[in-house]
This record gives C-alpha cells, sequence and structure tokens, in this order.
C-alpha cells in the first residue's frame, strides 16, 4: 500500500515538472512573445482609440459639443440606445430558456437547436439584414399585407430592432449553455424532490448560479447591440433623423467630409466601449471572486 501510494506520488512529481518543463522558455522568446503581443496591442487597439479621440477635439470643445447635440446626432444616440434596450431583454429571455432547456434537459432536436443559435455567428450580418428585406420589403413575402395593415418594418425602427435581435441573440444563450452543463442538474433535481415547482427551482437555485455569467452575456450582447452596422445598415434606409443609429451616422458624417463631427460621434461609441469593458472586468473580477469564495466553502 505504501509502495503504491510511493508511485503515485512520483508519478505526480514527474507530473508537475514535465508541466514546467514544457513551458520553459528562454528570456528572449518570452520577451519576444510579449513585445508581439504588446505592438498588436498598440497598433491595432490603443493608437485607434486615441486617434479618435484627438480628432474628435482637433477643433476644440465647442465643436465637439455642437456636433453631439446636432438634431440627427441626437436621434441616432436615441436610436441606438432604443434599439438595446428592446434586443438585450429579448436576448435576455431567449438566452436563458434556451441554455435552460438545452443544459437541463434531454430532447429531440437539441443539437439542431445549438445549431440555430450558432447561426448568426456563422451568416454576415449585411445577409441578414437583405433576409429582412425579402421578407418584410415592400416587394418581400409579407410586404403586400404589411403595406395593408399600414405596418412599416423595412426602413423603420422595428426593422433596426429585428436586426439588432438576430445578430445578438446568441452572446446570452452561448455564455449560459457551457457554464449550465458544467454545473450539472443534482441542485435542481434535489430542489424538486423537495416540492419546489419550476419557477422556484429557477429563482432559487440555478439564478444564483449563473447570475454573474449572465451579466456577463448581457454586458456582450448590449456592445453588439450598440454596435451593430451592417444588418441595420441594410434595412434602415440611411434616413437621417429617423432611422439613422450611431454608427451609420458616422458613417455618413465621415463621407461627408465632416470628419470632426464624425469622429465627435465615434468618441460616443468608444465611451460606450470603454464603460462596457469596465463592466465587464468588474463583472469577471467578483465572478471569480465568488468561485474562489464557493471553492472555500466547500473546502472548509
Amino acid at each position: 500500500m505504501a509502495g503504491a501510494t510511493t508511485f503515485h506520488i512520483g508519478i505526480d512529481h514527474a507530473h508537475r515538472f514535465e508541466s514546467k518543463a514544457a513551458t520553459r522558455e528562454t528570456p528572449l522568446v518570452k520577451w519576444l512573445i510579449l513585445g508581439v503581443s504588446l505592438t498588436f496591442f498598440v497598433v491595432f487597439l490603443l493608437m485607434p482609440l486615441i486617434a479618435v479621440f484627438v480628432e474628435a477635439f482637433r477643433k476644440g470643445w465647442e465643436t465637439y459639443i455642437t456636433a453631439l447635440v446636432e438634431p440627427d446626432a441626437l436621434s441616432a444616440i436615441r436610436l441606438t440606445l432604443l434599439a438595446a434596450v428592446i434586443s438585450v431583454p429579448l436576448n435576455l429571455v431567449f438566452g436563458v430558456c434556451a441554455a435552460w432547456a438545452i443544459a437541463k434537459f434531454e430532447f429531440r432536436g437539441k443539437q439542431f437547436l445549438i445549431t440555430l443559435i450558432d447561426l448568426p455567428f456563422s451568416v454576415s450580418p449585411v445577409i441578414a439584414g437583405l433576409v429582412f428585406v425579402l421578407l418584410f420589403g415592400a416587394q418581400g413575402w409579407f410586404g403586400s399585407w404589411l403595406s395593408d395593415k399600414d405596418i412599416r418594418i423595412i426602413f423603420a425602427v422595428p426593422g433596426i430592432v429585428l436586426a439588432t435581435v438576430f445578430v445578438t441573440f446568441p452572446f446570452i444563450a452561448r455564455e449560459l449553455i457551457p457554464l449550465m452543463q458544467a454545473q450539472g442538474r443534482e441542485e435542481e433535481e434535489a430542489a424538486v424532490v423537495l416540492g419546489a415547482r419550476g419557477l422556484q427551482t429557477f429563482w432559487y437555485v440555478t439564478l444564483p448560479n449563473i447570475k454573474w455569467g449572465l451579466m456577463y452575456g448581457v454586458i456582450l450582447c448590449n456592445a453588439r447591440a450598440m454596435g451593430e452596422f451592417g444588418a441595420v445598415s441594410v434595412v434602415s434606409g440611411h434616413i437621417r433623423g429617423q432611422t439613422n443609429t450611431l454608427p451609420l451616422h458616422v458613417e455618413i458624417l465621415y463621407n461627408e467630409y465632416q470628419f470632426a463631427a464624425a469622429f465627435a460621434a465615434a468618441s460616443v461609441l468608444a465611451v460606450l466601449a470603454l464603460v462596457t469593458l469596465v463592466i465587464k472586468t468588474w463583472v469577471e473580477n467578483r465572478a471569480a471572486q465568488s468561485h474562489k469564495d464557493s471553492t472555500r466553502d466547500d473546502a472548509s
């Protein structure tokens, strides 16, 4: 028995040594890898971000503020926030339901549902926008019926919301599915045995275990919703002051050589992205701390 224990300890030490040896590199290689990573970070992320703010404030604060309070800019900001406010809660409901069904139940067509969830990742946003035009446009499948009912979807707010929902709905579901699968079903089954109903089980057992992953998915979904360009560009019609979101407003201003105004509007998107990054980092830290606390409690 003691010999077997010593043998296993020896194997464990050997594995640890191999693991360390496999990751041991010379200082030159380490600094080379670090230098390449930092170069990419500076060239492709940091410099463009700095350039946006430099160009936005090149003509001074007065020009910057004027560009943001201009009616078309305010309309674009409101529409961008409206699309996010509508699409994120819809994707929240869908993502939680889909993840719960996939992770906690067995049913025919589960793999097909997972494939459908991944569909927006493989389809170009422009193609998604064209699909909505073919469905709801004036010459589309439902175009005549919608026209008779005086309902506008394409080149109107509903079309923008639909396009935004389509391109963002995988984010929450894809964040929750592996998390729920890793947690298993034991706690939910125990709650059911104790008499809890479905909603009670979700609210008191499932939700506390997925809350940080859920927040992370919502943050990513919101960031994509506010920055979406391709699908929204197809269905919006580029009507200034009515169907232009902030990314589309930036494009129009830049094409009209209004560079200061374009970068001012782009700086708003950059600020939203930075705020999203800060919140994302906070959620990741809280999730890591929560995992450490739960591991410590289990060990004790």
